[in-house]
């Protein structure tokens, strides 16, 4: 049964011997660096790349040390593929192959096994025991850990072919998984960036970008004229009566950054909705949105609910709802800079009414409408394929390391 433990549940096809205990210290070479006096600027700004703890994952740093900076402090030289250890701080367990060439101060351990696979095996590995060192050394969250502990760990050992083809396949991942986050990146910046094009700025009646056939300019109105704004409500908590029916009733706390509202964690009965102000929106003609506590999270309503009082739901008229929800971004930067109150900032309905709104034609609405609609589901997309990149290494690091 102990033989058995030193086996992971999954391996590559031919390799059969059980891991061997080793203690980190013993496979790699350990130390770690200093930080030159901060008062000395002749020690800073030289060509040698001066990595801290939150840097251990990039290839350019915020700061960079002279040859004197590096002569006269207890900094110390890592070499681009080392294995680099985070051991202070908010970054406590945090680890990476270094990227650059560089000098570390004394918040990073770096290990070096001499051996590229082996170096990326101990990565992987202490990556996966990052919630075990931390909640084992790391009372509360608080402190910081130290090399000597670090050196001290026992790590299972395969042969050294055998890291070899785990390093690389998990190297192969993480690789994807960066495409993956870089095409979804790059969505989110495009989008950002044409949110401005495809509005009028401030003061102008037309915008940057435009899909042909479109030149009559937009035209200034208030919110109010295409949407009604309607608040919300709560039934008496101490009522059983009013709770756990089918009627969804959403808090602010459940939009996260989901673009649809399809089901709300808590209900209400019939009863419930009677008995206080909440008021039924329709389906896929609301834009909830928050108006306290967090003003501006909005998210287009799927099914009829209602709400609670920490909303201004925006119920759509005689508008394209999709480019009315585009416009989120703007409704709540106008939001917090009118929103008032002495114990949290709100902002009212009848205040949201009066926000001024450049709107085209209801056919432009509804094309721009239709290409953020569109390019919202390319990032949702992307972004689930990622989340289930991550899962699946998740899911592989815990089975195939013992």
């Amino acid at each position: 049964m102990a033989e058995q433990a030193k086996v992971p549940a999954i391996r590559f096809a031919g390799f059969t011997d059980p891991w061997e205990q080793r203690k980190l210290g013993e496979l790699a070479l350990t130390y770690s660096g200093g930080t030159p006096s901060a008062g000395n600027s002749a020690y800073y700004g030289g060509e040698i790349p001066f990595i801290r703890s939150a840097e251990i994952d990039c290839d350019s740093t915020e700061l960079s040390l002279t040859v004197a900076g590096l002569n006269n402090s207890s900094a110390k030289l890592v070499d681009k593929g080392m294995v680099l250890y985070a051991m202070y701080g908010a970054t406590s367990g945090e680890v990476a192959i270094s990227k650059i060439k560089g000098a570390i101060n004394q918040a990073i351990l770096a290990m070096d096994a001499s051996d590229m696979a082996a170096n990326r095996f101990i990565a992987y590995w202490l990556r996966r025991q990052k919630k075990s060192i931390t909640e084992t050394f790391l009372q509360g969250g608080q402190g910081n850990l130290s090399g000597a502990i670090i050196k001290e760990l026992g790590i299972p050992q395969p042969s050294l072919d055998e890291q070899r083809q785990i390093g690389s396949f998990f190297s192969n991942l993480d690789d994807l998984i960066t495409l993956h986050q870089r095409k979804y990146d790059k969505l989110v910046i495009f989008k950002k960036s044409m949110l401005e094009k495809m509005f009028p700025k401030d003061g102008e009646s037309v915008p940057e970008i435009r899909f042909a056939g479109f030149t009559d300019p937009w035209e200034q109105r208030e919110l109010v004229d295409i949407a009604e704004i309607v608040g919300g409500g709560t039934p008496d908590t101490n009522n059983s009566n009013y709770w756990d029916g089918d009627i969804d009733w959403y808090a602010p706390a459940e939009l996260g950054n989901n673009i649809y509202a399809e089901s709300s964690t808590r209900k209400i009965t019939q009863a419930g909705f009677d008995s206080c102000s909440t008021k039924m929106l329709p389906a896929d003609k609301t834009i909830l949105f928050t108006s306290r506590a967090g003003i501006g999270n909005t998210a287009i309503l799927r099914h009829s609910a209602c709400t609670n009082q920490g909303f201004q739901s925006l119920v759509i008229g005689d508008a394209d709802v999709y480019f009315v929800y585009s416009m989120s971004e703007r409704i709540k930067k106008w939001a917090e800079e009118k929103a008032s109150g002495s114990t949290f900032l709100e902002i009212s309905g009848r205040q949201l009414e009066t926000m001024p709104v450049n709107l085209p034609s209801l056919v432009e609405q509804q094309a721009i409408g239709s290409f953020f609609s569109h390019l919202d589901d390319l990032i949702t997309l992307h972004q689930r394929k990622l989340e289930l990149l991550q899962n699946i290494k998740k899911s592989l690091l815990d089975k195939m390391f013992v």
